[in-house]
């Protein structure tokens, strides 16, 4: 495409590229509303529903570096447009699956698309906007996509679930592509690395096997335990591979991905911010959700619409974020966006049964999503920049794998913790109560199961069975937070001693280079 005009375009295409991006991320959170309505119509047990949500996280994760990888070579808006090809597909198949494991097999294969789609979207967004300003509102819009979509989630689900069959929040997914997919075409330049060198084909093995391994073993370690020889065997594989994966890398003449921009503390350190902040982020969600439906007594829909005003804080702080950290210093922006999700998930780490929505619930949430916003828009134009425009792609892998790992780690880790006080506490309140050992042990489990036990129950027994309940749940709720607010909190101190506060930007120097001098 001629320079010129796809300046002129550029807002028009950054349009299509936080469209194609909205897709890939509300697929995170649309289908956890629907997981009680897949347990009645796909009889999916408790282990089915982990993996319809989890099989897609598995392949997105594993896949992405290699795939921003070879949309660096082989052109990112081809892999972006077989993407959505590939997720549309794959959607409908998904809304039409019979049973449990077609719809797992669905959901592992809607997560190839998405692991094209989304390192596409931020290597283009970084070669069609290289003012180094304009880049910083561009990258702003994007992340506050990114927000949108994690927040919009719920609330999507929960309305197509009241009144339409449970395939529509798959579906809902094709109208989009169906209008991202032509424009794409016509507006998206095509652009690749032009000094790729040679395929690597045992850079992107080992890098696929190792991700996918860590993510693997960190989703099965809070049922398996911790320290179990699965658990703990897992990592150590893990280990070797990405010991592997480094040496080979370090061999080569022309790597799939220069692990020596690691050393640069702008690159590194800003990847760890990301992956805190979606860290804290994908654990509170976990159980704010569950808060919402099952403490607060809210229906899927009413819980979706009463977390909107996360995604009005994401969307209002993200697009001068990145402006922000190029004003005051990407340091003091990110450690205080990290910062503010601390003091939002400790000030949830103290919510009640009866804390007020407006003057409780929804500062929370300011918060966190504020935080979120000021965290990872300026640390993803710090990785960007850290690297050349023509390694685009492999760079926004790592930023998009650093989330993904950030936040499956999250939801294991605050999980683990919630299950590790939720079940002992529940037992220790009904152990006195006439209640069936089965029915116990399952209560103990899960939320879900507990209300159906005190469905169950007579009359006179139910409201205690429920009391106990939410007293538990509260209890792992706020030991679970308690973890989020320590971990972006150490984000926030790390940020300080370690992310520069401004760097060399890598492409406004080559863009530089090749402006015309003036006679």
């Amino acid at each position: 495409m001629d320079p010129e005009l796809m300046q002129r375009r550029r807002w028009a295409i950054l349009g299509v590229l936080v469209t194609s991006v909205f897709l890939v991320v509300v697929d995170n959170t649309i289908v956890n509303v629907a997981l009680p309505t897949l347990s009645r119509e796909l009889g999916a047990t408790t282990s089915q529903l982990q993996w319809i949500v989890d099989a897609y996280a598995l392949v997105f994760a594993g896949l992405l570096l290699a795939f921003g990888s070879l949309g660096d070579r082989f052109g990112r808006k081809g892999a972006l447009q077989i993407g959505l090809v590939l997720f549309g597909a794959t959607s409908i198949w998904a809304a039409f699956a019979g049973s449990a494991e077609g719809l797992i097999a669905a959901r592992a294969a809607m997560g190839i698309g998405a692991a094209l789609v989304f390192p596409a979207t931020l290597a283009i967004l970084s070669n069609v906007f290289t003012d180094p300003s304009e880049r910083a509102k561009a990258i702003g819009i994007w992340s506050a996509t990114t927000g949108l979509a994690v927040a919009l989630g719920p609330v999507t689900g929960g309305w197509l679930l009241e009144h339409f069959w449970w395939g529509s929040v798959f579906l809902v997914n094709i109208p989009i592509i169906l209008v991202a997919l032509p424009l794409g075409a016509w507006l998206l330049p095509t652009s690749k690395d032009p000094d790729a060198g040679r395929l690597d084909p045992v850079g992107l093995a080992t890098s696929i096997a190792a991700i996918a391994l860590l993510v693997f073993t960190v989703i099965e370690a809070p049922h398996k335990g911790w320290t179990s020889l699965d658990t703990l065997g897992g990592f150590a594989v893990f280990v070797a591979l990405f010991a592997t994966f480094i040496w080979w890398e370090r061999r080569r003449r022309d790597p799939m991905l220069d692990v020596t921009v690691f050393r640069n503390p702008r690159f590194s350190a800003a990847s760890f911010s990301v992956a805190v902040a979606f860290f804290g982020l994908f654990g509170f969600i976990f159980l704010i959700t569950q808060y919402f439906q099952f403490v607060r007594g809210y229906s899927t829909l009413e819980a979706g619409l009463h977390t909107l005003p996360f995604a009005v804080a994401a969307g209002v702080t993200a697009p001068i974020a990145a402006r922000l950290a190029l004003r005051f210093g990407t340091t003091r922006i990110v450690a205080a966006g990290l910062g503010s999700m601390a003091i939002g998930f400790a000030w949830a780490s103290t919510v009640t049964a009866d804390s007020s929505y407006w003057a409780v619930i929804v500062p929370q949430m300011v918060f966190i999503a504020s935080g979120l916003t000021l965290t990872t828009a300026p640390s993803t134009e710090a990785i960007l920049g850290s690297l050349p425009k023509e390694k685009a792609g492999v760079g926004s892998a790592v930023n998009d794998t650093t989330r993904e790992l950030g936040g499956t780690l999250g939801v294991a880790v605050v999980g683990s913790v919630f299950s590790s006080l939720y079940g002992p506490r529940l037992i220790e309140r009904l152990s006195g109560l006439p209640i069936p050992e089965e029915a116990l042990d399952a209560a103990s489990e899960s939320v879900q199961a507990a209300a159906i036990v005190a469905e169950r129950a007579p009359a006179e027994g139910r409201e205690l069975i429920l009391d106990a309940t939410r007293d538990a749940f509260l209890e792992g709720l706020h030991s679970g937070v308690r973890v989020a607010a320590v971990a972006t909190a150490i984000g926030a101190v790390v940020a300080i001693i370690f992310l520069p506060a401004r760097g060399v930007d890598l492409n406004a120097a080559a863009d530089a280079e090749h402006e015309p001098v003036a006679p």
